[in-house]
């Protein structure tokens, strides 16, 4: 579910309420020799004052159908006073050519159509229900596509359940039935939106189906009387899924758990009318209901986990002689080179959350005075036992000192850094600090094989890894470790989390040169990932947010109120070669 907010990240109004967007589809090109589209719609914002569309997000990819209803939502600040422009593409995934990673050209996909709207279109339209035709292919009837909008409640319940089958229907012919569930919330035209699918559990009758968790909002949105209409199919792989029922049930049913009350028989209205002794199309149980309460990225804040930020820069030589102006290293007078930029964009937002204010920094692939002596993990400031640099600036004058005295060389080797921060991380796995490591490079990872074990090692300790690309090189072999489609893995083991985030920088200059708002951008997508990646470790590990500390007087805000543990200092921080 994409819920960053509204795209320009100049834009200091205080949103009036947070929208939930669905989206679905209806008569869809069909591109697919010998199946149907595999669509996926992505969306785009305008920003504020400019004609430039940003992605905001993507809804998940359909197989062979195309009349998809997406589970994946699109959660959006509403500004009442502000005319939101909203562009909705619609794509067919060649799964054969790639995958649909946020970095991929959409290019490589067949286009199906757009559509162009503005928030207060869908939020305006009668019962928040906008209907749209889809165009942009010339001579082509691109089918529609549909909005339902509904205002989140601020309910922060999280619900766990689990349910089996029994005695379900027979729909294949070789075969039992492959089924699954989609759960639907009721809207007040009687309309309904889908907000969840189960696993397939193939070949059975009587199923149990995983453990899910769905967000209570999700499914009611905060109304435990509203009803939810859980319908039972046969899944098929053209996409032609067979109808086995349906049954109704409400938050507050649910919520009593495994009882007699829950067991809901399986409805099928066409055979029930064609059949005078049909009794059902089998039964669903619910095995198991528990709601909990869901954390936030802040509660952590509030509660004082520090998060302990690191800078780790590439010296190779493929950056250029610094002392060039072709060099990505080039120190001009008049602007900052991608390096700096990277790194003042995503420092100046994390110290806000760091209360002593002291980044390690370190370079890799130079050679060192005075020996020539090749390192993979150098203090930028040069001193082994203490390589904090105090605050930003700290950092950026260690670095541009650090290019005046070093010379740029080779190879490019992520993993020494990595373990360096992850052996800290490993010291601190109580909640009270995070460890996010900034990484900027410009070419192709020479480590691969070891960098995806310490990626895969990382993952299990409170760190996130940001890694962003300067330069015009491809890089592909970054798409691999940030995890968004396909989990990391390393010698058989899959990474615990995803905990990499990668872009290229090239894709957040803005072309009018203003370098505030490149940065700006730059920060906001590369840190967007941060809370949740937190969040998982907390969750992963059963720690509870501390109750929030008393505000002191000589406490400005609460992203600098100091942590009742200890946090390390230059000494136990210390990561030298």
């Amino acid at each position: 579910m994409a819920t960053i907010g509204d795209f320009d990240p100049l834009n200091s109004t205080v949103p009036a309420t947070k929208i939930e967007i669905t989206v679905s589809c209806r008569n869809l090109l069909d591109m697919d020799t010998f199946s149907k589209s595999d669509p996926v719609v992505v969306l785009y914002l305008q920003g504020l004052g400019t004609k430039e569309w940003r992605e905001f997000g993507r809804t998940e990819v359909i197989d062979n159908t195309l009349n998809p209803d997406f589970v994946r939502k699109f959660v959006l600040d509403f500004f009442f006073e502000e005319k939101q422009n909203l562009r909705y593409d619609v794509y067919n995934v060649d799964t054969r050519s790639s995958n649909l990673s946020k970095h991929k050209p959409l290019k490589l996909h067949d286009f199906l159509g757009q559509m162009f709207c503005t928030l207060g279109e869908i939020i305006g339209s009668t019962g928040s229900r906008l209907e749209r035709t889809l165009s942009g292919i010339p001579g082509k009837k691109c089918g529609t596509i549909l909005f339902s909008a509904e205002e989140l409640s601020n309910c922060r319940d999280i619900a766990t359940m689990q349910l089996c089958a029994n005695k379900l229907d027979k729909k294949d012919f070789f075969g039992k039935s492959d089924p699954f569930l989609v759960f639907y919330r009721s809207n007040e035209d009687g309309t309904f939106t889908i907000c969840h699918k189960t696993d397939v559990i193939k070949n059975n009758l009587n199923p149990v189906w995983q453990p899910f968790t769905i967000p209570v909002r999700a499914l009611c949105n905060g109304d435990y009387d509203r009803t939810v209409k859980v319908d039972v199919y046969d899944w098929d792989r053209d996409g032609s899924h067979d109808f086995i029922g349906e049954f109704t049930t409400s938050y507050r049913e649910l919520s009593r758990g495994q009882s007699q009350f829950n067991v809901y028989e399986v409805l099928n209205p066409k055979k029930k009318g064609k059949k005078k002794k049909y009794v059902n199309s089998g039964t669903v149980t619910l095995l198991s209901f528990k709601v909990e309460s869901e954390c936030t990225f802040v509660d952590f804040i509030r509660g004082g986990t520090q998060l302990n930020f690191t800078v780790a820069i590439d010296f190779t030589a493929s950056n250029g002689n610094p002392s060039q102006p072709t060099s990505l290293h080039y120190m001009s007078p008049y602007q900052m080179n991608a390096y700096a930029m990277a790194l003042k964009a995503v420092g100046e937002i994390i110290q806000d959350y760091d209360s002593d204010k002291h980044f390690p920094a370190y370079g890799f692939g130079a050679k060192l005075p005075p020996d020539g002596k090749i390192s993979h993990a150098f203090p930028l400031n040069f001193n082994t036992e203490n390589p904090n640099c105090v605050g930003i600036e700290g950092v950026l004058e260690a670095y541009f000192q650090s290019l005046r005295t070093v010379q740029l060389y080779g190879p490019t080797n992520f993993a020494p850094v990595i373990n360096q921060v992850a052996r800290c991380a490993a010291e601190v796995t109580d909640g009270s600090q995070y460890f996010v490591l900034l990484m900027i490079t410009d070419g192709v990872i020479s480590d691969m094989a070891q960098t995806k074990e310490a990626v895969v090692d990382a993952a299990s300790l409170p760190m996130s890894i940001i890694i962003v690309g300067v330069g015009p090189a491809e890089f592909d072999a970054m798409e691999e470790l940030d995890g968004d489609e396909v989990r990391v893995s390393s010698r058989g083991r899959f990474a615990e989390r995803d905990i990499v985030q990668f872009v290229p920088f090239r894709d957040y200059i803005d072309r009018s040169g203003n370098q505030v708002l490149s940065m700006a951008r730059l920060a906001k997508d590369v840190l967007a990932e941060i809370p949740d990646q937190l969040l998982s470790f907390m969750k992963s590990r059963g720690i509870e947010p501390r109750p929030p500390l008393p505000a002191s007087s000589d406490s400005p805000s609460m992203s600098t109120t100091t942590t009742t543990s200890t946090k390390p200092g230059p000494k136990e921080r210390n990561m030298h070669a």
